[in-house]
């Protein structure tokens, strides 16, 4: 089993600098922040969120029943994994990008299912048609808008499940989706507004089912799921991330401003002699460079700053920074003159 590498708190604690993760640098929302406080943990949510998932249909204009709820990305990344696996094992290996989430890949490791990796016009490991694919876009951890992906999706047998990692969507700088709305219509599309909102510690999400998902697998996520895969403060931060006030905040205050930030890191990036690969969501991949990297960020994590090794995603030698303030910008150019 591979080992778990996330961003974020650790061992050491909160980095006081923390370009690891990539959540929303102008957050957290004040609205939603209210919405938390108001939430009531004293009772149960409604285990089917039945209130709240016909709220998330309208906002997205989907039938309620299309509209899963779940504890957290990463648990409807394994219930979905296990669901094909019930079914499909031994049919066809898992499809996943030869730079993504690792999450995808450990758990069809975990449920003993072959892997296929895809990238670059090229396919690794099992060559049979696939029983689930997963794509992010834009991507993690690059950051970058997947052109070829309505090919890769027209490419792939029908009863394949493609899931669509929408996690960044939201926080997309610039340009837009290639896939058609009828694309996306055939994908089952997972959010997590968390990032975005600026909430990560707030573990909820929500998948949308394709137009013409099998029944079975549909029936095997529900069987499969928790009891109450939402707590109260989670409902609370589903409901409030479809208010129009809490999607204006997103649009005309953060978005403006981490364009605005991105560019600057960009450059002191480049000052500093790095690498830097473009992309179009409020992070970016770099390669620094330096002699030995992971002293640097163990040197770096010392002094507070954290920043997220890409090893684990098939990148050595590449780290990726989530777009902080130009103070928290200075302090990583600072810390990093000693390696220049």
């Amino acid at each position: 089993m591979r080992p778990m590498v996330h961003g974020g708190p650790d061992a050491q604690g909160v980095p006081v600098h923390d370009f690891s993760t990539n959540a929303n640098a102008c957050g957290p929302c004040a609205a939603v922040m209210q919405a938390l406080r108001q939430a009531d943990p004293t009772r149960y949510p409604d285990p089917a969120a039945t209130a709240l998932r016909a709220r998330l249909a309208a906002w997205h204009g989907v039938a309620p029943e299309r509209v899963l709820v779940a504890a957290s990305a990463s648990e409807f990344i394994a219930r979905i994994t296990a669901a094909v696996a019930l079914r499909r094992r031994g049919e066809g290996p898992v499809q996943v990008p030869a730079a993504a989430y690792g999450d995808y890949r450990r758990a069809a490791e975990a449920h003993g299912l072959p892997v296929q990796v895809v990238g670059e016009s090229l396919a690794l490991g099992d060559d049979r048609p696939p029983v689930l694919a997963w794509a992010c876009e834009p991507s993690s951890p690059r950051g970058d808008a997947v052109a070829d992906l309505p090919a890769r999706l027209d490419a792939l047998p029908p009863g394949t499940a493609l899931v669509l990692d929408c996690a960044y969507v939201p926080l997309r700088l610039e340009g837009a989706s290639a896939l058609t709305a009828a694309q996306r219509d055939r994908c089952w599309q997972l959010w997590t507004p968390n990032k975005a909102l600026g909430l990560t510690g707030v573990r909820g999400a929500y998948a949308i089912a394709p137009a013409e998902a099998p029944d079975r697998l549909v029936q095997d996520l529900h069987a499969l799921a928790p009891s109450w895969p939402l707590g109260a403060h989670a409902e609370a931060m589903l409901r409030a991330w479809t208010e129009p006030a809490v999607q204006d905040w997103l649009s005309t205050q953060c978005l403006p401003r981490l364009r605005q930030w991105k560019q600057r890191q960009i450059a002191q990036c480049e000052a500093m002699g790095w690498q830097v690969a473009p992309g179009v969501a409020n992070f970016f991949c770099a390669r620094p460079g330096a002699p030995s990297l992971d002293e640097a960020l163990r040197d770096l994590r010392a002094q507070g700053i954290k920043l997220r090794d890409c090893g684990s995603f098939g990148m050595p030698g590449w780290v990726r920074l989530g777009v902080l303030p130009p103070a928290s910008q200075d302090a990583l150019a600072r810390a990093w003159s000693p390696f220049a």
